[in-house]
């Protein structure tokens, strides 16, 4: 069984995450918060934090999923983005195991691939933590 990775320290809602949305370019900012706002929404438990300078979301202390801007462009990114299933080929990244979307203000994304891509990987890290 692989080990799951934890972090320390999220809690169901972090103020320092509003925060720092509210930093980022209105435009990419806008984005992220849209993202991170239906990240947040996939179950009770469900907790945040801020780790390495940018959003996160677990379940418990189990990280899988965040959003991060950059100067143009914005990823949204899956801690075990390797197992999910991808059939509309949003996800980028040759890592071990993590991969990303990533959006840019002036292109269209499926919003209802990316969706799915945020249910699977709560359910996968939910299924994780359980041994299923």
């Amino acid at each position: 069984m692989e080990a799951i990775l934890r972090f320390d320290g999220a809690s169901e809602h972090d103020e320092a995450i509003d925060v720092w949305l509210s930093q980022r370019p209105p435009e990419l900012g806008a984005v992220a918060r849209h993202w991170f706002t239906r990240m947040r929404a996939r179950g009770d438990d469900v907790r945040e934090l801020l780790h390495d300078g940018y959003p996160i979301v677990c379940v418990g202390d189990a990280p899988f999923a965040y959003v991060n801007v950059f100067t143009s462009h914005l990823n949204v990114g899956f801690f075990r983005g390797d197992a999910l299933d991808d059939p509309a080929g949003l996800l980028e990244g040759s890592g071990r195991y993590m991969r990303h979307v990533k959006l840019r203000p002036a292109s269209p994304v499926d919003d209802a691939a990316l969706e799915a891509l945020i249910d699977a990987a709560y359910a996968d890290m939910k299924a994780r933590l359980t041994g299923a």
